[in-house]
């Protein structure tokens, strides 16, 4: 009872609050997006890289895209790491605060797009608790769902380089977590056509 008078009391930070008013409106573009994480433990590991692009009608928005690696210097010395990828990288690099207050106001209300976007979904919300927000109310939709939607398939799941595969989406040499968010939208895209998706 206490944890819920706290939360209904709790003062957001002004960029939480900024994003919370905006899904008085509909969503008017897609954002897919892709993480690269420590880990696959929401509770412990961080998020290393996010990259998204915006999708609006049938067409990715290149201008209208995030990258940025997330500087994690404590978690990695905390846990004996090296940090080879954070400098080698070319990608913008942030502290984890101003890249997800960044992120946040880039996504606003639109709908998230990922592969397992749940995973994403929950990296992002344990990162979002640490600032003392809430969780992503935005809706989100998981390519994979909706391959084994169109196919009526149940008992399987589907890797990025599957799909890539089925529907003839060149990989490129480079994997980043950009790299990823630009094959999920051109994956989307296929998809969300034959899904008759608006």
């Amino acid at each position: 009872m206490l944890d819920w008078i706290k939360n209904i009391n709790k003062e957001y930070p002004d960029f939480w609050k900024d994003y919370l008013t905006k899904f008085e409106t509909k969503p008017n573009r897609f954002v897919v997006l892709s993480t690269e994480t420590s880990g696959l433990n929401p509770n412990k590991d961080v998020i290393l890289s996010l990259g998204a692009f915006a999708v609006v009608d049938d067409g990715v928005v290149i201008k209208d895209s995030f990258e940025s690696v997330l500087l994690q210097y404590k978690f990695l010395h905390d846990n004996g790491l090296s940090n080879e990828f954070i400098i080698d990288s070319k990608m913008i690099k942030m502290e984890e605060p101003a890249a997800l207050e960044a992120f946040i106001n880039f996504i606003g209300n639109a709908v998230l797009v990922g592969h397992h976007i749940n995973f994403d979904i929950e990296m992002l919300n344990s990162a979002l608790e640490r600032l003392d927000c809430g969780r992503l109310k935005n809706e989100a939709l998981d390519v994979d769902m909706m391959y084994r939607k169109l196919t009526d398939i149940n008992d399987k799941q589907f890797s990025l380089d599957d799909l890539g595969e089925i529907f003839k989406i060149p990989k490129s040499d480079r994997n980043s977590s950009s790299e990823d968010a630009y094959r999920i939208a051109l994956l989307f895209l296929k998809l969300k056509s034959r899904l008759g998706i608006k």
